[in-house]
């Protein structure tokens, strides 16, 4: 009997290094030929199960896949469509079971956030309640740093140190300006819930007069009144003032201050024009000269200044997630443990995904400052080690020479097509 054949996706928002653990989890399964068959991708996530469009990557050259380690977003595309119950939509559940046995797939390798925890949770699940036999991991990705269960998530590492390196720099460019020009720079990063990201900008600052002066994270309510008087108060002691703001902040009631008003496809508030707007707010109140910046997609495909930690452990849980597989394990996750003592260790550790799935890990309050505005030195200590080490990608011609994959599909085997 032909060994079983594997199912890899990415899911949700990408980053600088999900692409490692695509090479974790394809090149750890090429060493146990014999155990696990072909490694199949999901074209643009779940979504490529769901209509077949599955890529072949052995037909990918060796060195092809091991330049993933050097290569931004998703190699093979991502989506966000999060699977509703199996009493919701059975139909999705039973597409995914026809395509799976069409194509010999037993295991299934889900490369996401909390969602898509979610979703690898419920695809576990098939195995109990449709009777099939398939094991399913998921691997952490998250730039937001928000997944339980797990020290850190790969991919925050490098956002948190492109955030940093980007407020340093900014901040020296107001600081050469603010004599007549800009006195108030703004940053808007991403973090809907929890504020890691915001909090990775203060490891920018070294002394008292060095930016960021003010984070705004969603885990404090703000303040509009304390805000102004903090933002006036350190214009008239440095001569400037440079603020990382979360797109999350909201109010004490809950509101969001960038809330747009539309909802995406699992169900979120999309979020935006955070920084322009606390900018109008300065220059009305206080009448300031601004700029502002939103990180955006720059932040997290900033794969020319990745950490080497992040990639490091990006690799990692990927090539974990196949050895767990080979165990016989379904519905874990594999997990970042660090170490005790000073000197910053790390391993693998093993996480269930019914304490994983749709839950959130926010900034605790230890590690933000007690006036709520920056952050505290054990925030320091956690965040320090995980933008160590700069695994720079190979350049020509001046630019970072990426990987483009072949992306061969797979002959699709059944009759019916599926609409998503």
């Amino acid at each position: 009997m032909p060994a079983k054949n594997a199912f890899y996706a990415q899911s949700g928002g990408v980053s600088a290094v999900i692409n490692a653990s695509a090479c974790g989890v394809i090149e750890t399964a090429r060493a146990h030929r014999g155990k696990i068959g072909k490694v199949y991708a999901g074209r643009n996530g779940i979504i490529g199960a769901l209509r077949e469009e599955l890529i072949d990557t052995s037909r990918e050259s060796k060195a092809a896949i091991r330049g993933l380690l050097s290569t931004p977003a998703g190699a093979f595309g991502s989506c966000r469509h999060k699977l509703q119950s199996l009493d919701e939509n059975r139909a999705e559940y039973e597409r995914l079971l026809e395509v799976f046995k069409a194509h010999n797939i037993g295991y299934f390798f889900y490369n996401g956030g909390g969602d898509s925890a979610d979703t690898c949770l419920k695809v576990s699940q098939l195995s109990d309640t449709m009777g099939y036999p398939l094991q399913a991991i998921h691997i952490p990705k998250t730039i937001d740093n928000d997944l339980p269960l797990t020290d850190t998530c790969p991919g925050f590492g490098s956002v948190a140190k492109y955030i940093a390196i980007s407020t340093r720099e900014a901040s020296l460019d107001v600081v050469s300006m603010c004599e007549t020009s800009t006195k108030v720079f703004i940053l808007e990063v991403m973090g809907r819930h929890a504020g890691w990201i915001a909090a990775s900008a203060g490891l920018a600052a070294e002394r008292d007069s060095d930016g960021p002066h003010i984070i705004l994270f969603p885990e404090i309510a703000f303040d509009r009144t304390k805000f102004l008087a903090r933002v006036k108060r350190t214009v008239k002691r440095h001569g400037h003032c440079v603020i990382v703001a979360s797109e999350g902040a909201q109010y004490a009631d809950g509101r969001f201050l960038a809330d747009s008003g539309i909802t995406d496809a699992f169900g979120h508030r999309q979020l935006g024009g955070l920084a322009p707007g606390l900018a109008e707010m300065v220059k009305s109140e206080l009448g300031y000269k601004y700029h502002w910046a939103v990180a955006d997609y720059l932040q997290r495909s900033a794969r020319h200044i990745a950490s080497q930690t992040d990639l490091d452990q990006a690799y990692a849980v990927g090539a974990a997630a196949v050895e767990f597989a080979l165990q016989g394990k379904n519905a874990v996750m594999p997990c970042i443990v660090r170490g005790s003592g000073k000197r910053y260790r790390w391993h693998i550790g093993e996480a269930p995904l019914q304490k994983v799935a749709n839950r959130e890990k926010k900034m605790p309050r230890s590690f933000i400052s007690r006036d709520g505005f920056g952050i505290t030195q054990a925030a320091r200590d956690y965040l320090s080690p995980l933008i160590a080490g700069e695994a720079y990608p190979d350049y020509r011609n001046g630019l970072p020479r990426y990987v483009r994959l072949k992306l061969e599909p797979v002959a699709r085997k059944l009759k019916t097509a599926f609409k998503v």
